[in-house]
C-alpha cells in the first residue's frame, strides 16, 4: 500500500448508507428526508424537524401536538443535574459542563439495563425527546450560571425557541428573534456523516448506549475545526474591530497562514447551502438592533476573503454574529450546536442500530520493523 491509497480524514470514502440527509449536487441544497432545509426552515418549527429526522415524515396536526405534550413534560432538570452543575467550576468551559450533564443523563435511565434495552427503537426514541428536552434546559442554566444569576425553570405554554430564550434571558424575546433562533436550530439539526454524527455512529455499532454515542459527538463538536468555529467567527470580528481593519488584518492573518474560521466546507465547494437562509435572519437581527458597524465588518469580512482566496463562509459564520445579537455568550454558541445537532445525532445512532455492522477501518503502518529487546 502506497500513501497515495491512504484516504487522510477518510476523504472521498462512503462508509455506509444514510436515508436521513444529502447534500443534493444538482441543487446544492441540503436535504433532511428529502426535504430542502430552507424550506423547512421557512415553514416548519423546530420539533416538526426532529420528529421528521427521528420517524421519516413531516408530523401531522396530531402528531406534532402529541410531541409537543411529551417534549414540554420533559424540560424540568432532576435536582440532582442542578446540582451536578454547580459542583462545577464556573470556569469551565460550558462544552465541557454539557458533556458532563448529558453522561450524568444516562445514569438516571433504568431501561439501559433491561436485556436488550441497550439498542431499543422505541426506547431510544424516547432517550432522543428526552435530550431534546433537557438540553435546552441545561445550555440556558449554564449561561445563567456564568454569569452569577439563577437557573429559571421551563415553561410549558412556551414553544422550544421561545422557551429556550425565555430559560436563558427570563424575559419573552421578540418573535423576531425567536424566530431567527428557531431558523438555526432548523439549520444546524443534521447534516449527514460529519465528524460529530460519525463519532455517534462509531460508537453506536460497539452496541453502546445513546448516551453514550451522544457524549462522544459532543466531544468531536467541541473541536473548533467542527462545532466550535461558530464561537471562533466571534473572537476572529472581535480581534478585527472594524470594517476598515479588515484589509490590513487579513494582510496579516493570510500571511501567517492562519485558519480563517467560518469559511470553507468539506462538503460544499460553491458555498455552504445554508448560508443564504442564516444571513437573511442575521440580517433581521441587525436591523432590529441598530448594529450598522457589526453588519459592515460582516460584510466586508466576507467579500473581502471571498475575493482573495474563492472560499465561501459556510453556516458558521452568520450563526455566530446572530447568536451574539440575541445575547448568547460566545462560549454557549457551541452548546446551541448540540441542542440543534441532538436530532440529527440521534437519529443516525437509531439508524445504525438498525442495521448494524462494527465500524474498525484498517490502518498502514508506518513505524520500524519488527525488532526485538536486547538480552
Amino acid at each position: 500500500m502506497t500513501e497515495s491509497d491512504i484516504k487522510k480524514g477518510l476523504a472521498g470514502v462512503v462508509a455506509d448508507v444514510t436515508a436521513i440527509s444529502k447534500v443534493n449536487p444538482e441543487t446544492n441544497s441540503l436535504l433532511y428526508r428529502g426535504y430542502p432545509v430552507q424550506e423547512l426552515a421557512a415553514a416548519q418549527p423546530f420539533e416538526a424537524v426532529a420528529y421528521l429526522l427521528w420517524h421519516g415524515e413531516l408530523p401531522d396536526e396530531e402528531q406534532l401536538a402529541e410531541f409537543e405534550r411529551l417534549e414540554r413534560s420533559l424540560r424540568r432538570l432532576d435536582r440532582r443535574t442542578l446540582e451536578l452543575l454547580d459542583t462545577i467550576p464556573v470556569e469551565a468551559h460550558p462544552m465541557d459542563i454539557v458533556r458532563t450533564a448529558v453522561s450524568q443523563l444516562g445514569t438516571f435511565d433504568d431501561t439501559l439495563h433491561r436485556p436488550g434495552g441497550w439498542t431499543d427503537r422505541e426506547l431510544d426514541l424516547g432517550r432522543s425527546a428526552y435530550l431534546f428536552a433537557q438540553l435546552p434546559t441545561i445550555v440556558a442554566a449554564v449561561q445563567r450560571r456564568r454569569r452569577g444569576q439563577e437557573p429559571i425553570p421551563p415553561r410549558d405554554d412556551l414553544d422550544y425557541s421561545r422557551n429556550f430564550l425565555w430559560m436563558t434571558f427570563g424575559e419573552l424575546p421578540s418573535d423576531a428573534a425567536v424566530d431567527v433562533f428557531r431558523v438555526s436550530m432548523v439549520l444546524y439539526a443534521e447534516h449527514s456523516f460529519n465528524a460529530s454524527t460519525f463519532t455517534a455512529r462509531v460508537i453506536a455499532s460497539t452496541t453502546s448506549d445513546l448516551y453514550s454515542a451522544v457524549v462522544g459527538a459532543i466531544g468531536a463538536l467541541k473541536g473548533p475545526l467542527h462545532g466550535g468555529a461558530n464561537e471562533a467567527v466571534m473572537h476572529i470580528l472581535s480581534e478585527i474591530g472594524s470594517a476598515e481593519a479588515v484589509g490590513p488584518w487579513l494582510d496579516r492573518a493570510l500571511a501567517e497562514k492562519r485558519k480563517i474560521m467560518g469559511f470553507g466546507h468539506r462538503v460544499y465547494k460553491n458555498g455552504d447551502s445554508r448560508v443564504p437562509t442564516m444571513r437573511a435572519a442575521l440580517d433581521v437581527l441587525l436591523e432590529e438592533s441598530g448594529r450598522t458597524d457589526l453588519a459592515e465588518l460582516v460584510r466586508t469580512l466576507e467579500a473581502e476573503f471571498v475575493a482573495r482566496k474563492g472560499i465561501h463562509p459556510n453556516l458558521d459564520f452568520p450563526s455566530g454574529p446572530a447568536y451574539h445579537l440575541l445575547g448568547f455568550d460566545t462560549e454557549i454558541f457551541t452548546p446551541l450546536f448540540i441542542a440543534a445537532r441532538v436530532p440529527g445525532w440521534t437519529a443516525h445512532i437509531m439508524e445504525q442500530a438498525a442495521s448494524n455492522a462494527l465500524i474498525r477501518p484498517l490502518s498502514a503502518y508506518n513505524g520500524p520493523e519488527e525488532r526485538h529487546v536486547e538480552a
